[in-house]
């Protein structure tokens, strides 16, 4: 591998993504990472940076977590991808620990690689259960960029990408009112994040899922509850939708199931649905879906993840985080700081896009990778990995500090 950075860089816009390395260097923010570990990336420069965005919580338990690849590495001596067409034990083992995480009856376990691909199956289930086309999506929100995930998308993201599949709407997030009268007898399913990143980090009101439930059952409609973000006790509780006493028909799952290692996704769907696949089981296939060698990867995941020690330190760090957020808003009054989420899945509102673009790039400077919401530039989305220790924690906050005091002189 070329180590000479500026080389690296110029090779990749070359050849992989040149609009990322001409938006990153007009900014003066582009990291190469090269050696990571923990809670922490360095650029092959050296330069250190706490990740504190984990590529949308991927990284959960942190960069090259030594159990995941063990899980990974042991897996390795007898299994490898395996095959798509055959019955498999790591899959199954997988499949029952998922069911066992969620709520009663949810316990058919599809694979994917990716969210999008497991949001494209919970889409093309719920059209081919309830024999109906329309799907209900949030505005602002984001599901993915492949084929049906795109289509519940924002404009920005698929009219370059024209036609579009047709039986798409969108409503406003938090309005029952709007979800309401979205919701009809042609609805095959609502799908939601239950706390949409790329809409700026926003929580729903309490009751929220719970009566879009409601709507749906009324309807014949099926609610997709989108965790990719959300899961593997992001939010304090093992499924982000815990939090909100509603029973989903299909849940979505990725990112952090992978461990950072092995890129794994499942659709979770309802029981009662079951003999949708009967018929024709090979009506929809996955060949890297679920790798065996993943499979142990996101088996490891689970048993780190759903421990009560664990679930309780992303709540304690997620409450020292918004406390101390909070009085640096209130020692810097003018950033127009307001903190929001639940548990580690953070967004820092401040009082326009350019004070937050502005502090994107102060942090970089300081050691601290963060990104934008991209549907609401003036949220900073704040993901820490999960596992960092409150001396780590108060490091970020120091460098947060530094970039605000930076930010009001």
């Amino acid at each position: 591998m070329d180590s000479n950075r500026d080389q690296i860089i110029k090779t990749y816009a070359d050849h992989v993504y040149p609009g990322k390395v001409k938006f990153y260097q007009k900014y003066d923010i582009t990291l190469v990472p090269g050696e990571r570990k923990g809670c922490k990336i360095n650029d092959i420069n050296g330069k250190s940076f706490y990740n504190c965005h984990c590529n949308g919580g991927v990284f959960n338990l942190g960069h090259r977590n030594k159990e995941i690849i063990n899980a990974v590495t042991r897996a390795m001596d007898m299994y490898d991808i395996g095959n798509h067409h055959l019955v498999s034990k790591p899959k199954a083992l997988l499949g029952r620990m998922i069911a066992a995480s969620m709520p009663q009856g949810l316990n058919q376990v599809v694979y994917g690689v990716s969210g999008g691909e497991a949001i494209d199956l919970a889409i093309k289930l719920a059209r081919g259960i309830t024999q109906k086309e329309d799907i209900i999506s949030v505005i602002g929100c984001y599901h993915g960029h492949t084929g049906f995930a795109l289509a519940t998308g924002d404009a920005k993201f698929k009219e370059k990408f024209k036609p579009v599949p047709p039986g798409f709407k969108q409503v406003r997030f938090n309005s029952a009112e709007e979800m309401e009268k979205a919701v009809g007898p042609n609805t095959a399913a609502v799908i939601i994040e239950t706390i949409p990143a790329t809409l700026g980090i926003v929580t729903p009101d309490s009751t929220y899922l719970k009566t879009v439930k409601e709507i749906c059952e009324k309807n014949g409609a099926l609610l997709i509850v989108d965790e990719v973000q959300t899961g593997f006790g992001r939010t304090g509780k093992f499924w982000g939708f815990e939090h909100y006493d509603v029973k989903p028909d299909m849940v979505v799952m990725g990112k952090g199931m992978s461990g950072g290692i092995y890129p794994i996704s499942a659709t979770v769907y309802d029981e009662a649905y079951r003999d949708f696949f009967m018929e024709d089981p090979f009506i929809h296939i996955s060949t890297y879906g679920g790798s065996e060698i993943g499979c142990f990867a996101a088996m490891r995941v689970m048993e780190i993840s759903q421990e009560k020690s664990f679930l309780d330190h992303v709540r304690v760090l997620g409450e020292h985080f918004t406390r101390k957020l909070g009085q640096l808003g209130d020692k810097y009054p003018d950033l127009g700081l307001k903190v929001r989420g639940k548990g580690l899945m953070m967004g820092m509102e401040f009082k326009d896009e350019t004070t937050a673009l502005f502090l994107i790039k102060l942090f970089f400077d300081n050691g601290l990778y963060v990104v934008y919401s991209g549907n609401d530039p003036k949220v900073i989305q704040f993901l820490p990995v999960l596992t960092i220790s409150t001396t780590e924690a108060d490091e970020i906050l120091t460098l947060v500090g530094t970039s605000f005091k930076a930010m009001s002189g």
